[in-house]
């Protein structure tokens, strides 16, 4: 059993008797993942707040700020964004190994921890991350717990890559979206996943090629030149008013297509024991100002399987104390 239940000013405190180990795995998606903010808000609310936190990704970085007590400060983080402010945190580097060089969000997360180490946490917490040159999945459960966010959100193309211990490490999503078999070997008796792309339908079919993107002439139109640097650096980042994609949309698309089927075949393999399924699909994968909309999906799916959890809950205790 777990000896903690939920971090308060003075310390942490004892857990309910009788209930099982709960462990949440916190799936990556980008502006979607500020859903798992709502989701933790409601399961705290109803007295399930895990005792062991995995997260993948932005599931790293929600799950990390939750276990160091720092839930609300990243809420009106995320409630503060605009679209001006979101492009502001961008320190584009078009020289190196990722278009951004993610200092400026490094910058806010040492400034809210400092030193702050995993291990030293009032709950277990792990963020998980995939080696650049062998692709191995990485458990970050120890030192420093800026840098295993920093490693775990490192999405490929986009963040340049963070080195530790002499590994290069990137978005932890390409080995393991939503990481319950994480929550499983930390000690977690009853597991719940946080699934971002679980409302993304039509994944893996087969379409036929129609090409209306070409005029009478058959020439693709041309898009119009940008008038300043910044709004070329703009329009090739978050794509063209006509619809047309951007260099990160790509990327990221690209990426969670393949985050979406990875994370089908392992949650097939090593089921939740309850899987909360936030409605996203309508939020961008970029669209970070976005939060309120995200948090309040959170709020509603988490509500959803209350019912579900409690019976898990109640079975998993009964079956402990036989």
């Amino acid at each position: 059993m777990s000896t903690v239940d939920k971090p308060t000013e003075d310390g942490p405190r004892p857990a309910r008797p009788g209930r099982p180990t709960i462990g949440i795995a916190l799936g990556g998606g980008a502006a979607r993942g500020w859903s798992h903010i709502g989701v933790l808000r409601t399961l705290e609310a109803a007295g399930y707040a895990p005792d062991i936190i995995a997260g993948t990704s932005i599931g790293a970085v929600v799950g990390g700020c939750y276990a160091a007590g720092k839930l609300d400060g990243l809420e009106d983080f995320a409630l503060s964004l605009n679209r001006r402010r979101m492009f502001g945190l961008m320190d584009f580097n078009l020289g190196g190994s990722g278009l951004i060089t993610g200092t400026r969000l490094s910058d806010l997360l040492e400034r809210q921890f400092g030193d702050t180490r995993t291990e030293s946490l009032s709950r277990k917490f792990c963020a998980i991350a995939t080696e650049l040159n062998t692709g191995h999945e990485i458990w970050l459960s120890q030192g420093s717990l800026v840098d295993a966010m920093r490693a775990s959100y490192a999405l490929p193309g986009v963040f340049r890559p963070v080195k530790l211990a002499n590994r290069w490490l990137i978005d932890g999503a390409l080995v393991n979206p939503v990481p319950v078999s994480v929550c499983r070997a930390m000690g977690a008796r009853l597991v719940i996943a946080v699934n971002l792309h679980a409302d993304v339908f039509g994944r893996g079919t087969i379409q036929p090629y129609w090409d209306e993107a070409r005029d009478d002439n058959g020439a693709e139109p041309m898009a119009p030149p940008p008038r300043s640097a910044g709004r070329m650096v703009r329009r090739q980042m978050f794509g063209h008013r006509d619809g047309a994609p951007g260099i990160s949309s790509v990327m990221i698309d690209a990426f969670n297509i393949t985050q979406d089927r990875i994370a089908r075949a392992r949650l097939g393999g090593d089921p939740p024991d309850v899987t909360v399924a936030p409605r996203m699909r309508k939020i961008g994968l970029f669209e970070f100002h976005r939060a309120r909309e995200a948090i309040a999906g959170g709020i509603e799916a988490a509500e959803r399987a209350l019912e579900e959890i409690a019976e898990a809950v109640d079975t998993l205790g009964r079956a402990e104390r036989a």
